[in-house]
C-alpha cells in the first residue's frame, strides 16, 4: 500500500497521550502506523476510526520486535517520515525507599524509556533520511517527562531513565541533522484515567502551575504537532507542566 501523505508511526498510541497524538497528526494530514504492547483491539479500532492509518502490535522491551514495528510501518505505507517515541513505562516508588528499587526495575524501566526510542531511531534512519530527500527533514519526538529535567517523577528510575532521553535526543539531534530533526516533549502532570487518583499532584498543579491545571492529552499532542510542523527546530526539550517549573 503507497500513500502520497507524510507517515507517521506514533509508540504507545491506543490510549492517552498516544492516541491524542495519532488524532491530532491525523487531523494535521498524516497516515498513522499506530501501536501498543497489548490493546490490540483498541488499535484496530482507532486505526478504522482515522481512516487512513493501521495497527501494528509489539513489544518494545524485545529488540526482535522493535525492528519488526519499523519495517512493518514502513511496508504498510512505502514510507516513513515522522517517528513519536511516545510509549513508555514507570514505576511508583518513594524517591526515600531506595531499598524497593532493584536492578530488574532499573533495567526494565531502562529498557523500555531508553533503549527502545534509540533503537527505533536506528531502524527507522533510512526512511527518515529518504523523507528529507522528498524535500522536508525526517522527524523524531520523544515524549519525555518534567521528571527528566526537575528532581520529581513517580520513582527515581523513571526519573532517570526520562533524563537519559532527554540527552539522548540532544546527541541524535546533533549526529543525524540536517536530514533528520530530533526533538523531546517534557510533559508533567497529564490527565488520564492513570493519574485520576494522584491527589497530592492533581492539588499541586492546581495550586502551584500558573496555568492552574494539569496538561490535557490534547495539549501534549498540540506541542508534538507543532514540532512536527517545524523544519528548523531540533535538540530543544520542550518543557511542557503549565508553567510548573518555574516556581
Amino acid at each position: 500500500m503507497k500513500t502520497s501523505l507524510p507517515v507517521a508511526l506514533v509508540t504507545g498510541s491506543t490510549s492517552g497521550i498516544g492516541a491524542a497524538i495519532a488524532r491530532r497528526l491525523s487531523s494535521d494530514g498524516f497516515a498513522l502506523v499506530l501501536h501498543s504492547r497489548n490493546s490490540a483491539e483498541a488499535g484496530r479500532a482507532l486505526a478504522e476510526e482515522l481512516g487512513s492509518a493501521v495497527y501494528v502490535q509489539a513489544d518494545l522491551a524485545v529488540d526482535a520486535e522493535r525492528v519488526r514495528l519499523v519495517r512493518e510501518a514502513i511496508a504498510a505505507w512505502g514510507r516513513l517520515d515522522v517517528l513519536i517515541n511516545n510509549a513508555g513505562i514507570s514505576r511508583v516508588i518513594p524517591h526515600s525507599d531506595l531499598s524497593a528499587v532493584t536492578p530488574e526495575i532499573w533495567q526494565t524501566l531502562h529498557e523500555v524509556n531508553v533503549v527502545a526510542p534509540f533503537r527505533l531511531v536506528a531502524e527507522a534512519e533510512t526512511a527518515l533520511r529518504e523523507s528529507a530527500a522528498r524535500g522536508r527533514p525526517g522527524c523524531v519526538v520523544n515524549v519525555s517527562s518534567h521528571a527528566g529535567v526537575r528532581p520529581k517523577g513517580a520513582s527515581i528510575p523513571y526519573a532517570a531513565t526520562k533524563a537519559a532521553l532527554n540527552h539522548v535526543t540532544r546527541l541524535l539531534a546533533l549526529s543525524l541533522a540536517p536530514e533528520i530533526r530530533v526533538n523531546a516533549v517534557a510533559p508533567g502532570l497529564v490527565d488520564t484515567p492513570l493519574t485520576a487518583d494522584w491527589v497530592q499532584a492533581q492539588q499541586l498543579w492546581k495550586e502551584r502551575s500558573p496555568m492552574r491545571r494539569a496538561a490535557s492529552p490534547e495539549d501534549i499532542a498540540q506541542a508534538v504537532s507543532m514540532l512536527v510542523a517545524s523544519d528548523y527546530l531540533t535538540g530543544e526539550i520542550l518543557l511542557s507542566d503549565g508553567g510548573l517549573n518555574l516556581t
